[in-house]
């Protein structure tokens, strides 16, 4: 089977929703598909319950349609996910859900992008021809778990960050959270908060602030090295316009880290049984493990010919603003580690660049 469109959008998260509505207000025909069951599943799914949006509001809107007024200015998960709601209601968007894209190819005799699909309900494969393809299936298409000797035989409960959902399973019990970006903090916190004897990894110098202070941040809470964390010399926001990395945004965890109800932990060298050793050659027993590692993007085991766009690991190769468009009507949305602010601006380029390329080609056709 055949299907035919003039752009195909891979990925309904905010990324490929914000693209679809940006394509539909220039009443350009498109298809975007999911594998998931439901659109945006990282923030559905995979997210914890106490998380919140670490921007104010104005700056994680999609493109077209702003918040309630109403809407508090750090929104929590389960408004952004009625607000993704809303989104989808508005601009009338249909994602083909359980759709996993199996290969993406340029045609150059044809100009055009072959693109194959599995129905993961009927396992009916379908074939789609686009003009354009948008890759927004995400920088957190899939959990990232670091190598660790022994991790594979560890006696106690190993997850990704993506599976922690609240302490209520974890009461009483030794925890352990391996990485300190903002979801390994608030993580720890909310272990900590709950009764459970909690410890974090911190494997890299980080940034924390609070959400209303930037400049200030050094003297809110001054040096954090003996207690394990160090602040990298670039600042905070050059820092994440040249590695994508962001800021910890305080919750209470550097007040918890400072009263030892957080210990602070080196790197693991390996794991036996429960018990896990560090770097500094410290060992200690867990019951639990969450990994706080972050994602990785998969888009290079579909995408056949993305090398004008994507790098080794699936992420775009041209740095920022450059970054979302390839050649042969290819492009990326989401995959620049900015967050929602990009996303939109992502969305927006792609959506105005493919306008000036169709209205061509209606031209040529007529």
């Amino acid at each position: 089977m055949e299907e035919h469109t003039i752009v195909l959008i891979v990925g309904a998260g905010p990324a490929g929703l914000a693209t679809a509505a940006c394509l539909a207000q220039f009443s350009i025909p498109y298809v975007i598909m999911e594998r998931e069951d439901c659109s945006a599943s990282l923030w559905r799914n995979r997210a914890y319950d106490r998380l919140k949006l670490h921007l104010a509001k104005e700056f994680c809107e999609l493109p077209h349609m702003s918040y309630p007024a109403d809407a508090p200015t750090y929104i929590p998960k389960d408004q952004f996910v009625k607000y993704l709601d809303s989104y989808i209601e508005r601009f009338d968007i249909h994602p083909k859900y359980n759709i996993d894209i199996k290969s993406c190819t340029y045609d150059e005799g044809k100009e055009c992008w072959i693109s194959l699909a599995c129905d993961a309900v009927t396992s009916r494969v379908v074939r789609y021809k686009s003009k354009f393809l948008v890759v927004a299936s995400g920088e957190n298409s899939a959990a990232n778990i670091p190598v660790i000797p022994g991790l594979h035989d560890f006696a106690g409960e190993a997850i990704h960050s993506s599976l922690y959902k609240s302490s209520t399973a974890y009461s009483e019990k030794n925890a352990l959270v391996v990485g300190c970006g903002n979801s390994g903090m608030e993580i720890a916190y909310d272990l900590a908060t709950h009764g459970t004897n909690t410890s974090i990894v911190v494997r890299s110098q980080v940034h924390i602030m609070t959400k209303e202070i930037i400049r200030m941040s050094k003297f809110l809470f001054g040096d954090l090295s003996k207690h394990g964390i160090v602040r990298p010399e670039t600042g905070p926001l050059l820092l994440k316009e040249q590695t994508g990395r962001s800021a910890v945004i305080d919750v209470g965890t550097v007040r918890l880290i400072k009263k030892g109800t957080i210990k602070v932990l080196r790197n693991i060298s390996k794991i036996n049984g429960n018990v896990v050793e560090f770097e500094d050659k410290k060992e200690c027993s867990f019951d639990v493990i969450v990994f706080a590692t972050g994602y990785k993007s998969m888009a290079n085991t579909w995408l056949k010919n993305g090398e004008s766009m994507l790098n080794n690991d699936g992420l775009p190769k041209k740095e920022f603003p450059n970054h979302w468009k390839g050649a042969n009507g290819l492009y990326s949305a989401g995959l620049a580690r900015r967050g929602l602010a990009g996303i939109a601006i992502d969305a927006k380029n792609i959506a105005n660049d493919i306008l000036s390329s169709y209205d061509m080609h209606r031209c040529e056709t007529n």
